[in-house]
């Protein structure tokens, strides 16, 4: 996840950090990594360079000279601004933010936009979930002519879960699995898995402790081996994300964290 590597941006636990990017790419190069989900905040979002003619070439020449690459984008954008909003302005303006990260997606060659509905983008009641499905669908077909995945990340039961992911009923429709989040709720990983596991296209790899918040990989409530394990029976192919506990500064708990999950995960 962009940033995790370098020290915290004003602060934030997770953000696009701003003027120093860039420097992200040779460390995650050094690492053995392959990619990394670029952030879209709403503050200052047309700082990012997702957003600009030239932010993308800037991206490309990194990618370039790294050998890292961008495969997804984590719209957090859609957390302030969400898509099944009822106020109108607020929709019509992050239909067309998900319009132009699709157009970014295709010069980018990006495979997900990952929508969190989570926390204050929850889906809190049915009203909310019919308004998402109204939305999200008019954009659908664009998503689908560009081969771009549109992956949700909820706080939903597996069952709601997988009925929302039906009434979108798209090959381009999504799941962003994020381990931590599902324990941190309580959920049964392998009813997860059961209920959507094939959708699954994007994950974001965490711990937490149930009902608490982020712990170091291993010190938490995830059941990795058996989500891992299962993962590769459905013959997962997609990105995988650490999205991991951090710290101040990021880079030294990152390597510990990654070592630990090298030592301890078959893949």
């Amino acid at each position: 996840m962009q940033g995790r590597l370098l020290p915290k941006y004003n602060g934030r636990y997770q953000a696009h950090p701003i003027g120093y990017w860039k420097k992200e790419f040779p460390i995650a190069s050094k690492l053995g990594l392959d990619s990394i989900e670029f952030i879209l905040d709403f503050n200052q979002a047309e700082k990012n360079p997702l957003l600009t003619e030239e932010g993308i070439k800037e991206i490309k020449e990194i990618e370039n000279l790294s050998g890292i690459k961008v495969k997804s984008i984590c719209a957090d954008y859609f957390m302030e601004a969400p898509i099944h909003s009822s106020n109108k302005v607020i929709v019509e303006n992050s239909l067309k933010m998900l319009n132009r990260l699709i157009d970014s997606a295709v010069l980018l060659n990006i495979k997900d936009i990952v929508i969190p509905c989570v926390d204050q983008s929850s889906l809190k009641n049915q009203k909310e979930i019919n308004n998402f499905v109204k939305n999200i669908s008019s954009i659908m077909s664009k998503a689908e002519k560009f081969d771009i995945n549109i992956s949700l990340e909820t706080d939903l039961a597996p069952k709601p879960f997988a009925d929302l992911i039906e009434k979108i009923n798209s090959k381009n429709l999504t799941v962003n699995y994020d381990m931590g989040n599902s324990a941190a709720l309580g959920y049964d990983p392998i009813e997860e898995l059961k209920s959507y596991g094939k959708k699954i296209s994007d994950l974001h790899i965490k711990d937490r402790l149930l009902g608490g918040v982020s712990v170091p990989l291993g010190t938490g409530n995830v059941e990795f081996v058996k989500i891992f394990e299962s993962l590769l029976k459905q013959n997962y192919q997609g990105i995988m994300i650490f999205q991991a506990f951090r710290d101040d500064e990021g880079l030294e708990i990152f390597k510990k964290q990654f070592s630990w999950f090298l030592k301890n995960i078959k893949l």
